[in-house]
């Protein structure tokens, strides 16, 4: 007897040469799931621990080889984006989603490094706004980046529920709005917006730097939609499911950066 065929989710976002954010997160949070993981690559990065030290981005044509490889031959139930790194390939994926129509589209807006250097140029965060958020089954932006969607300061929880609503405006299906950004005490909190309903999801501020928690929430968030959760419960299950990665996480490198233990945080373990 052959083993059931696993629904398939697709990423598209950066490589992590180091192996805790990227790609690389997406496809271990895919298989902790127990989704099958497809991936465009949009980015190389040569990246660590400690940082990144270069970037290249592959040819379009490429990209869309990517693309068209994987719509082709598989049923791909929910789409994750991560690291675009230009108009062009905003572009491109938009292109590829239209084309397509997958279910889900989780949009992770990678726009702002932990530093709080900006990542993409002005015509990409506008072509982001216009392209890739009416796309958008879900987006989730920490802080920064929602606040360079919309053009306005995030300072406290009544900032947040209405920089939700703009981008909830711009075309978003629903905002998971990620609190590690704004200072709220010793909770962390999360909010979820989908124009009908809201929650919040709280869990304890680790004293600890990580890597990768952005990729691997909204990878997580698509494969649970593959396994048939709601929108929300996928939101609330993928954040009890980075809380617990980082929990057992271990630091790979030789810097204090820790990344996430997939598999013992995997909701069938």
């Amino acid at each position: 007897m052959s083993p059931t065929t696993p629904v398939s989710a697709l990423t598209i976002a950066g490589s992590d040469s180091g192996g805790g954010a990227g790609i690389q997160a997406d496809l271990k949070a895919f298989a902790a799931h127990r989704v099958h993981g497809l991936s465009a690559i949009a980015a190389l990065t040569a990246q660590n621990t400690r940082g990144v030290t270069a970037v290249h981005v592959p040819p379009i044509e490429f990209l869309r080889a990517q693309l068209d490889a994987c719509f082709d031959d598989f049923d791909i139930h929910a789409v994750k984006l991560g690291m675009l790194a230009n108009a062009e390939v905003i572009h491109a994926v938009a292109d590829a989603l239209q084309r397509h129509r997958p279910a889900h589209v989780v949009l992770d807006p990678v726009m702002v490094a932990t530093s709080g250097a900006r990542l993409l140029e002005d015509s990409a965060l506008q072509a982001m706004r216009e392209r890739l958020l009416p796309l958008a089954t879900l987006v989730t932006p920490n802080t920064p980046e929602a606040e360079l969607l919309v053009g306005r300061t995030i300072g406290d929880g009544d900032d947040a529920e209405r920089a939700a609503s703009a981008l909830l405006n711009l075309g978003a299906g629903a905002v998971l709005l990620k609190g590690g950004h704004l200072h709220e005490g010793n909770r962390v909190i999360d909010r979820y917006f989908d124009g009908v309903s809201s929650e919040e999801f709280s869990h304890a501020r680790l004293p600890l730097d990580a890597h990768g928690t952005g990729c691997t929430l909204a990878s997580a968030i698509a494969a649970q939609l593959c396994n048939g959760l709601s929108l929300a419960n996928a939101c609330e299950a993928s954040i009890d499911y980075v809380a617990r990665g980082l929990q057992l996480g271990y630091m790979p490198g030789r810097s204090d950066v820790r990344v996430l233990d997939h598999f013992g945080a995997a909701p069938h373990a």
